[in-house]
């Protein structure tokens, strides 16, 4: 499915409790939002409402309340957002970002090994 829109920081916050959750009112999200930064409920209900005219959620009505949930999936959202931060920070390369963020980590003998696993599996899926 190809998105539209780029989720902003605020809207991928959101998104990521919706992933976690599978559905929440403004006020379920916003208390999760609440819980790392502060963050007003008026301006929550804003932004989901952005993001439903986005297509980046949708909502149900139950009663008093609207229910959301995200109508993009993680994975894809994942996807799309590593793609562009490769495009536009590492020109393209998938390596040059894979060798900063290496070179930038550390890196424990358990992650080191199941990138080598990761790398011998697509070796031999070529």
């Amino acid at each position: 499915m190809k998105q539209a829109f780029k989720p902003t920081e605020s809207e991928l916050e959101i998104l990521q409790i919706l992933w976690k959750k599978g559905a929440a009112t403004v006020r379920q999200v916003n208390d999760e939002l609440s819980r790392h930064k502060e963050v007003g409920y008026t301006t929550t209900l804003k932004l989901m409402q952005i993001m439903y005219e986005k297509n980046l959620v949708t909502r149900t009505e139950e009663g008093r309340y609207h229910i959301y949930q995200a109508a993009i999936e993680e994975e894809s959202t994942q996807k799309l957002l590593l793609d562009r931060f490769i495009d536009t920070t590492f020109r393209g390369s998938a390596s040059r970002m894979v060798m900063q963020a290496l070179g930038n980590q550390s890196v424990s003998r358990d992650e080191l090994d199941e990138i080598k696993a990761w790398i011998e599996t697509l070796e031999n899926n070529q």
